[in-house]
C-alpha cells in the first residue's frame, strides 16, 4: 500500500543546521520521492511514502487489521482499513471516530495512533503501533498467578481512568479487548465503540447502545457491547457514562478472583445481567481463598445502580493497595470469626462432609486473620487427631481401607517366606530316624496350605481370618509333635500371634486373640493328659524329659538337629519382628514429620504436640 503520486511540486523550506544556522532546501514531490537539498551539502533522498503490507492479524466487524512496514521510517506497524468496498456514510463515521478517538487517549496502556488516510483502492484507513503478545483472556486459561493479573488491572484501571478524564467511554472492556505485550506492557484495545460524550450529536440514533444476542465478539450495525461484560443500563438501551466501563472492569475482576466468568456466554448474560447484575464472589465461590477487600471491591463495582460504583481511579487505587500489602485487618478478623463459627457449627452435624467443609472453613479462617489461635487450634485438631470411627468420613473410610487392604498384603508376603522358611530344616529332619510319617507329612501339608493362603491375601488385600486361625492352631498342634509343647511350639504361636493380631478384625476383639491362645496352648496338653495323644513331656525328680512323637533320637545328631531347628525358627521370629517393627517406626517417624510440618504452617498455639496434653510418645 503506497500513498497516491501527486504532480510535481517545488518550494523552498527554511530548516536549522546542528550548528544553529538557519539555511534553505528544495523540496521536489514526483513519484512520491522527496530530495532534501541543504545548501552546498549533498541532497538527501528519502524513501517513498506507504507501507508494505504483511499478514492480516485481526479481523473486526468494520475493518482488517494487516502486520505492515512503514517504507518511510522503518518501523513495523499495523494497519487497520476498512473492508467494504462501498461503506455506508454511518460505518465511515465510525471508523473515522475510532481513528480520532484512539489518537486523542495519548496514554501508554493504549495503543498510539500514527496516520490517517486512505489508500490507493480508495479505502479508509490508519496506522498505529503493532504490538505483539496475548490477551488477558489468554493468560487466563494458562493459569497466570493472580497478582501479576492483578497489576494488569491496575493498568486497565489507570487507562480507563485516563479516558474517562478526556469525556470517552470504551463501552466494550473484556478480557480479550485487553493485550499483555512481550515485554510485560498493557494495552486497551479496540476502540471501535467508544463513546466521545462530547461529539454525541455526531452519531446517527441507529447507533445507540444495543447488544448482540451472543458470542463474544463486537461488530458494527446494532452492536455495542459485549454480553457477560455490559453493564445493566447497557443491555437496557440507555446511554453508556464511565459507570458503564466499571461494570465491565467489575466483571473482569470478578474472573480474575475466581477464574469463571461472572455471566454466562450468549443471550443468557443478557437475561442474567439484568435479573442478579450484583454478585459477591466469595457468595458463588465460597471455597475459594478470594481477598475480602477486593471481594467487596469487585461487589461495589457491580452495583445496578451506576451511581453506586466506585470510579475506575478509585478501582485503580484500591486494587494497588490490595497489592502494596495493605489489608482491612477488621474486615479481615470479622471474617475469619465467621469462618470459625461455620467450621464448629459443621463439626456438630452428620453430614457426611462436614468434617472435611469444617478443615477448609478453618483453613480459610486461618488465613484471614493469621493471628488467630482459636482458628490455629482448632485446625491444628481438625488435622492431627482422627475423627471418631462413627463420624468417618466417606471418602477417608475409603482411602484407610485401601491402606489396610496394602498392609495386609505386606504382612501377607511376609507370611508367605515365614511358612516355606520351615522347608529348610526338612532335610535334617529326613535324615533323622521318622517314626511318624504321618504327622510329617501333615506338618509339611499345614506349611504349604497356610503359604497358599498368604498368597491368595496378597491377591485380596484381605486375610481370611477363620482359615488363618485354623491352620495356625494345627500346625502349633503338630509342632508339639516334634519336642513337646515346651519346645518350639511356644516360639511359633508367640510368631504367629504377631502375625494374626495386627488383623483389624482380630484386633478389635481381643477376646477371640485370647480364646486361640489358650485353646492353642492347653489343647495338646489336655490331649495327652487324657491319653488322646501319645505324651510328649514328662516330669521326674528334678529333671523333664522331652519325647518327640516324630521321631526317634539317637544322640549327638539328633541333638545337632534340635539345635538347629530352634535357632532357625528363632531366627524367623527375630526377622519378623524386625521387618514390623521397622516398617512402624517408618510410619511413625513419618507421622511425626508430617505433624511437624503442618505446624509449621499454622500460628503457634500453647499445646504444640500430642504428647503436651500427657500422651506418651515413642
Amino acid at each position: 500500500m503506497h500513498a497516491a503520486p501527486g504532480a510535481s511540486t517545488s518550494n523552498r523550506i527554511p530548516v536549522v543546521d546542528p550548528r544553529g544556522a538557519t539555511q534553505t532546501f528544495e523540496r521536489s514531490c514526483e513519484v512520491g520521492t522527496t530530495l532534501l537539498q541543504l545548501g552546498t551539502a549533498a541532497p538527501a533522498v528519502l524513501s517513498p511514502p506507504g507501507y508494505l503490507l504483511g499478514q492480516t492479524i485481526g479481523r473486526g466487524g468494520m475493518g482488517a487489521v494487516t502486520a505492515a512496514q512503514d517504507l518511510r521510517i522503518g518501523r513495523e506497524v499495523a494497519v487497520k482499513r476498512m473492508t467494504a468496498t462501498t461503506p455506508e456514510r454511518e460505518q465511515v463515521a465510525r471508523f473515522l471516530r475510532e481513528a480520532r478517538t484512539q489518537a486523542r487517549l495519548q496514554h501508554p496502556a493504549i495503543v498510539p495512533v500514527h496516520e490517517l488516510g486512505i489508500d490507493d483502492q480508495d479505502r479508509l484507513f490508519f496506522t498505529m503501533k503493532r504490538i505483539t503478545g496475548q490477551t488477558l483472556s489468554q493468560r487466563l486459561a494458562e493459569g497466570a498467578t493472580q497478582n501479576r493479573l492483578l497489576r494488569v488491572f491496575v493498568d486497565v484501571c489507570r487507562a480507563i481512568e485516563f479516558a474517562h478524564a478526556r469525556g470517552v467511554v470504551h463501552r466494550d472492556l473484556k478480557p480479550s479487548n485487553i493485550m499483555i505485550g512481550d515485554y510485560g506492557e498493557t494495552y486497551v484495545i479496540d476502540w471501535g465503540i467508544a463513546r466521545v460524550i462530547a461529539d454525541d450529536g455526531d452519531l446517527p440514533a441507529l447507533y445507540g447502545d444495543a447488544a448482540m444476542l451472543g458470542g463474544d465478539a463486537t461488530k458494527s450495525g446494532t452492536v455495542l457491547g459485549t454480553p457477560g461484560y455490559m453493564a445493566p443500563e447497557q443491555v437496557r438501551g440507555q446511554p453508556a457514562t464511565p459507570a458503564a466501563d466499571v461494570y465491565a472492569l467489575g466483571s473482569i475482576l470478578f474472573e480474575l478472583l475466581t477464574g469463571e466468568s461472572l455471566h454466562a456466554r450468549g443471550s443468557t448474560a443478557m437475561a442474567t445481567t439484568l435479573s442478579t447484575p450484583q454478585v459477591r464472589p466469595s457468595g458463588r465461590y465460597p471455597e475459594k481463598p478470594i481477598p475480602p477487600e477486593l471481594d467487596n471491591l469487585c461487589f461495589e463495582a457491580l452495583a445496578e445502580v451506576p451511581d453506586q460504583r466506585p470510579s475506575a481511579h478509585d478501582l485503580a487505587e484500591k486494587v494497588q493497595a490490595y497489592l502494596d500489602g495493605d489489608r482491612d485487618l477488621a474486615r479481615r478478623r470479622e471474617l475469619a470469626a465467621i469462618q470459625l463459627a461455620a467450621a464448629r457449627d459443621g463439626l456438630a452435624n452428620d453430614e457426611p462432609d462436614a468434617r472435611a467443609s469444617a478443615i477448609r472453613r478453618a483453613g480459610r479462617a486461618i488465613a484471614l486473620d493469621p493471628e488467630s489461635e482459636e482458628a490455629a487450634e482448632l485446625l491444628s485438631a481438625l488435622l492431627l487427631e482422627p475423627p471418631p470411627e462413627n463420624r468417618m468420613p466417606a471418602d477417608l473410610g475409603r482411602g484407610l481401607e485401601e491402606q489396610e487392604r496394602e498392609l495386609n498384603r505386606d504382612r501377607s508376603r511376609r507370611g508367605v517366606w515365614a511358612y516355606l522358611s520351615v522347608f529348610t530344616v526338612l532335610p535334617v529332619l529326613l535324615a533323622m530316624d521318622v517314626k511318624n510319617w504321618g504327622i510329617l507329612v501333615a506338618l509339611y501339608g499345614l506349611m504349604l496350605l497356610g503359604s497358599l493362603s498368604a498368597v491368595r491375601s496378597v491377591r485380596r488385600g484381605q486375610p481370611s481370618v477363620t482359615v488363618a486361625l485354623i491352620v495356625n492352631f494345627a500346625t502349633a498342634l503338630m509342632f508339639t509333635r516334634i519336642a513337646g509343647p515346651f519346645v518350639l511350639t511356644p516360639l511359633l504361636v508367640c510368631c504367629t500371634l504377631v502375625a494374626l493380631t495386627p488383623i483389624p478384625w482380630l484386633n478389635q476383639r481381643p477376646w477371640v486373640v485370647m480364646i486361640w491362645m489358650v485353646a492353642t496352648v492347653m489343647i495338646p496338653i489336655v490331649f495327652e493328659w487324657v491319653g488322646f495323644l501319645p505324651a510328649t513331656w514328662r516330669i521326674g525328680d528334678g529333671h523333664m524329659i522331652v519325647i518327640s512323637d516324630l521321631v526317634r533320637t539317637h544322640g549327638r545328631f539328633d541333638e545337632l538337629a534340635l539345635v538347629i531347628g530352634n535357632l532357625v525358627f528363632t531366627g524367623v521370629v527375630a526377622w519378623f519382628l524386625i521387618v514390623i517393627n521397622r516398617s512402624r517406626r517408618i510410619s511413625q517417624r513419618r507421622l511425626f514429620i508430617l505433624a511437624w510440618h503442618l505446624r509449621q504452617l499454622l500460628p503457634q498455639t500453647k499445646r504444640w504436640w500430642p504428647w503436651s496434653r500427657g500422651e506418651p510418645h515413642a
